[in-house]
């Protein structure tokens, strides 16, 4: 029973290359004037109705370095993807990703070079660089369609759905409402009504009540809304649409089915705390999102010596807090959620930091300064060479190796890669003489407070904190 169905189109490009402007001159929203800093931060669906009367689902996808898994998802999702690629910047990183996701998906696609009305366009340059990376247009010795647009001036829009359409005809896509269900998430939040997912139905339909699962949870579906947060009764294929009723939130990506017979639906949570070991130099830190896709773009991206000790989705709350002062995590990091009062008042209480940001890269670039803040800076290492007691204490006799160590360093004692534990240097001798520092190549005696069990061939670090 399969007829012709809606095309699912994925619109990928480098950042700031207009496809979230392209998406509102064709939804005729403000997408972009509200999206902070210009950027996509999350993947979106929405279904337009053409001229003709003809349906078009859209998603769109983020174009910041941080999203890549997110734009992979939107490619294997579609049906046909629009490589957007901007006439007064030409092909950059994201371009060559997206024809790589797209190549992977191995399905149809139509090149859209946009900002055509601007002075600094180079139309044909652009043409050549994205032959470069291996697509060739109808006319030009190849197969693929190309539509020159401005959506500043709202041209070239009804040729690209005119050309969405034919590529959708051409390439038979097709789908049977009765079918088995097949549909995937591809995004998930919370708000005042609970956990909301989002969907795009390929085949068969999502309706009220129905019972329905993924791999990592399930529900009885409690409600269903349209992009505007409209009630629905069904989802059918081609649409998407937002389903209330799960309780644990699906993972991005995943095959939503109709739950059958005893079929049990799993309910396990996917984030959160687990055992870990943090070390001196790295910030252990709580991460909470707006929604599962951001979360897993920040998680993602996390420098090196950024450790979740928890993570999840939803604003940050009490439990967040008290888990940040049992864990010995000074920060809870929050991206695009909101923060009560009275969390912000506890937060105070218990000595945990809240913050809190709107563009991604700004939250990394934090990370990176308090990494870079809290790492130890090395002043000098010295080689334990002998030790012998002085008034009830152990002194360590030492040679410099490199740099220097001064009264009132911090000193930390190594044994091969190992630390054994830190103290403050307290006195410094060289022969019979107090000095205030020892440099390079130099011999003297240390006495470290508190006392640590150093032996011969140990190391001392001085460090700077």
């Amino acid at each position: 029973m399969e007829k012709s169905r809606q095309p699912i189109v994925t619109v990928l490009g480098h950042v700031d290359h207009g496809k979230t402007t392209l998406l509102d001159v064709i939804r005729k929203t403000s997408v972009a004037k509200k999206e902070t800093g210009g950027i996509t931060q999350g993947i979106g669906a929405s279904m337009i109705t053409t001229k003709e009367g003809k349906k078009i689902t859209f998603i769109d996808t983020p174009g910041h370095a941080a999203f890549a898994q997110m734009r992979s998802r939107g490619a294997k999702l579609a049906d046909i993807a629009i490589l957007v690629v901007a006439a007064d910047d030409g092909v950059k990183p994201q371009t060559k990703e997206a024809i790589d996701y797209i190549k992977k998906a191995e399905i149809p696609f139509i090149v859209a070079i946009t900002k055509i009305d601007i002075s600094s366009a180079s139309i044909e340059s652009v043409k050549g660089q994205i032959e470069t990376e291996g697509i060739l247009f109808e006319g030009r010795g190849g197969d693929t369609p190309l539509v020159l647009l401005s959506s500043k001036e709202n041209k070239g829009i009804n040729e690209l759905l005119e050309m969405i359409l034919l590529v959708s005809e051409v390439n038979e896509i097709k789908a049977d409402e009765k079918a088995d269900l097949e549909a995937v998430v591809i995004e998930t939040n919370k708000d005042a009504r609970g956990s909301l997912v989002s969907v795009v139905v390929r085949n068969g339909t999502l309706s009220v009540r129905d019972e329905i699962s993924t791999d990592e949870t399930g529900c009885r579906i409690k409600g269903l809304f349209d992009k505007e947060g409209k009630p629905m009764k069904k989802i059918f294929p081609g649409e998407p649409g937002l389903i209330l009723g799960f309780k644990e939130l699906p993972l991005i990506g995943s095959q939503v089915r109709l739950a059958t017979g005893s079929k049990t639906i799993k309910e396990e949570k996917r984030m959160g705390a687990k055992p870990f070991l943090v070390k001196e130099e790295q910030l252990p830190a709580v991460f909470k999102a707006e929604s599962a896709g951001a979360l897993e773009a920040l998680l993602l991206n996390l420098p090196a010596d950024a450790i979740a000790v928890s993570s999840g989705v939803g604003p940050i709350n009490e439990s967040d807090v008290f888990f940040a002062k049992s864990a010995g995590a000074a920060y809870i990091f929050g991206f695009e959620v909101k923060t009560a009062l009275s969390v912000k008042k506890l937060a105070d209480t218990e000595g945990v930091k809240i913050e809190t940001f709107d563009i991604i890269y700004k939250l990394l670039e934090r990370l990176e300064e308090l990494i870079k803040e809290g790492q130890s800076v090395i002043l000098g290492k010295a080689e334990i060479v002998d030790s012998f007691p002085f008034n009830n204490k152990k002194v360590a006799g030492c040679k410099v190796i490199s740099g220097k160590i001064s009264m009132k360093d911090t000193a930390v004692l190594m044994r091969k890669d190992s630390e054994l534990g830190k103290a403050r240097v307290v006195s410094l001798r060289k022969e019979k003489s107090t000095i205030q520092e020892a440099k390079e190549g130099e011999e003297f005696g240390v006495i470290l407070s508190p006392q640590l069990d150093f032996e011969k061939g140990d190391m001392l670090v001085s460090v700077k904190q």
